[in-house]
């Protein structure tokens, strides 16, 4: 059982998993209320089946596996939202700091690396 991002907005009270084909919905429901603690109030499953989208290299068609997935609606009051793992620091560094240098060399690559506006569109590697 593992749990997703799902790609498509989802209301802030259910959660998306990828579960076994052979779970239930009753087997998510006692999984989650027994050993996480967490008021389940309905599972909804649909069983996403693989695609043949690639070859091999006897050109035979492979096909992704299929999985199961359960949206889960949580009880009332509650709410699953995901964590932020990577937050955007906005603090400007004290001066004369490694990251002010670091910043600042960042700042230098990205203007050296910048194309020419005088070149027309060329690449580097293209001579005039």
């Amino acid at each position: 059982m593992t749990l997703v991002r799902p790609g498509k907005p989802q209301p802030p009270d259910t959660v998306q998993f990828r579960i076994h084909l052979e779970m239930t919905k009753c087997d998510v429901r006692n999984y989650l209320e027994k050993i996480y603690n967490v008021p389940v109030a309905t599972v909804r499953t649909r069983i996403q089946y693989g695609s043949y989208s690639r070859r091999n290299h006897l050109n035979q068609r492979v096909k992704n596996p299929d999985y199961k997935v359960a949206y889960v609606q949580l009880g009332q009051g509650h709410t699953f939202q995901f964590p932020d793992l990577f937050p955007e620091t906005k603090s400007t560094p004290d001066a004369g700091s490694f990251a002010e240098a670091e910043l600042q060399f960042m700042e230098n690559e990205k203007q050296r690396q910048r194309p020419n506006p005088r070149r027309g569109g060329l690449n580097d590697w293209f001579g005039l």
